[in-house]
């Protein structure tokens, strides 16, 4: 019996940009769904995301990475990708390290667009030295853990979030 490779269908082209003021917008509209927030603690009022654009400005002049807005082939926004330092105002978590994050509108799930970000994200994160990123993600969410483990990304260790849930760090050596 002989079996043929499974082929994957093309990545999608994508984007990615340093947030603006306008993507804050673009990001609520995106993410106020509670299927999309569903591991996140559910949508969140629109000036979360005016001080999370602010906050990735940030990171990106400081540090040369960020949180990108996620552009699709058209250049429509579909979520954002990239990575930023684990906070340490949380009291969990892998704090200190960088950790790779993606997040998309539901129109864009199941298209490749997460795995393709990754990716870009990844090569992003080498070209400016990062040597390791993670991920954290929790138990949950089949399609992240999905994109993690086809980014080559492995389970590590598990934390509890303050609302009680589990998550998994994934680790990548880059």
């Amino acid at each position: 019996m002989t079996t043929s490779p499974t082929t994957r269908p093309p990545l999608p082209v994508i984007q990615l940009r340093v947030p603006t003021d306008e993507d804050a917008h673009a990001w609520h509209r995106l993410f106020d769904d509670a299927d999309v927030m569903e591991f996140l603690g559910g949508p969140a009022e629109l000036s979360a995301y005016e001080e999370f654009t602010a906050r990735q400005r940030m990171h990106d002049a400081r540090l040369g990475h960020c949180l990108w807005t996620l552009l699709d082939e058209r250049g429509e926004v579909v979520g954002f990708t990239g990575a930023q330092p684990w906070p340490a105002k949380h009291a969990w978590g892998p704090v200190g390290r960088i950790e790779i994050g993606w997040r998309l509108g539901r129109a864009a799930w199941g298209k490749g667009y997460a795995y393709a970000a990754a990716l870009a994200t990844v090569e992003r994160l080498r070209e400016v030295g990062v040597e390791r990123v993670c991920a954290v993600i929790d138990t949950g969410n089949v399609r992240s853990t999905a994109v993690a483990e086809r980014l080559g990304m492995t389970p590590g260790e598990e934390f509890t979030n303050p609302s009680g849930r589990t998550a998994r760090c994934y680790e990548l050596t880059l």
